[in-house]
């Protein structure tokens, strides 16, 4: 089908069933276009939880359509497409976290809101890559285990020098694959452009950074500034900016390598399909639930 046909169908559908949209930043201005409501994943959980409808469509990775339904358990939450997953969500077991907290239970277990409900539920509090540093900061808790990504968790033990970390190995495969030669390249074909990147990436890249911070916070200051901007982060915040300023210069690092492939996996035809019925829904234990609930209330009592 046309694509211009296809979107109008789309959304003469979604406004019969009352199915609302949420799309992640990262995805491609075809989808970005549908959404009623477009973020990073935590701030289109906590939107969900307001939006005046029964059900939501998550166009993004299966954790922010958990993080949904942990939030909005009332709602029925669609993945736009199935196997759309984060590698990161699921580097590590949540037995392996248990198996830690044994052996040292004087630790405290942050969890990137980029984790599985499973890796929530055994964990102490969540954080974004925007709240992890005022979170941490404000906890009691001396001894840090952070997961899954160690580059971020670095980045904020870099922040707050005064408290105990822990990591394993764990990352995004999309950001730490961003090398400083990549970096030197780039600034060299735009060497008055600023550089803004996501703390995901390798401690050294964010070094050479005029600006560090998610991806909410890199679009703001892109938007905030009339310098031409170098992109190190996915390829999505670069066509999002190009949509709201397409005079301005706007440059993504690596070109379209920086690419997350599950995030990706979102089509106009798999929208549709899960408007019409055919889409994946999220089901979750409400002990599970509950479980992965508890860290991130706490990640609002400490003011994420």
């Amino acid at each position: 089908m046309e694509k211009q046909k296809l979107t109008e169908l789309i959304k003469q559908k979604k406004n019969e069933k009352n199915i609302k949209i949420l799309a992640h930043t990262y995805q491609s201005p075809d989808i970005i276009d549908l959404a009623d409501v477009t973020g990073d994943s935590y701030m289109l959980a906590k939107a969900a939880q307001k939006l005046d409808c029964e059900t939501v469509l998550m166009c993004g990775v299966r954790f922010m359509a958990e993080t949904v339904k942990i939030l909005s358990p009332e709602k029925k939450v669609l993945l736009s497409a199935e196997g759309a997953t984060c590698p990161m969500a699921l580097q590590i077991d949540p037995k392996e976290v248990v198996d830690f907290k044994k052996k040292h239970p004087d630790y405290t277990v942050c969890a990137y809101i980029n984790t599985t409900a499973e890796l929530k539920a055994v964990s102490d509090v969540c954080v974004t890559s925007s709240s992890a540093v005022r979170i941490i900061e404000r906890m009691d808790a001396e001894n840090i285990l952070f997961i899954p990504d160690k580059n971020l968790g670095r980045y904020v033990q870099m922040n707050v020098p005064g408290k105990n970390f822990a990591f394993f190995d764990g990352c995004c495969p999309v950001h730490n694959s961003i090398t400083v030669d990549d970096v030197i390249a780039e600034k060299e074909k735009h060497p008055d452009a600023l550089f803004a990147v996501h703390p995901e990436c390798r401690p050294e890249v964010a070094e050479l950074a005029d600006f560090v911070g998610s991806t909410s916070a890199i679009i703001d200051y892109a938007l905030g500034t009339d310098s031409d901007v170098i992109i190190g982060t996915e390829r999505g915040v670069t066509d999002y900016l190009k949509i709201k300023h397409p005079s301005r210069n706007f440059y993504q690092l690596r070109g379209d390598l920086l690419v997350c492939r599950d995030m990706k996996m979102t089509t106009l035809e798999e929208v549709y399909s899960a408007i019409i019925g055919s889409g994946a829904i999220i089901e979750m234990d409400e002990s599970l639930r509950l479980a992965a609930k508890r860290p991130l209330d706490n990640m609002l009592k400490y003011g994420g």
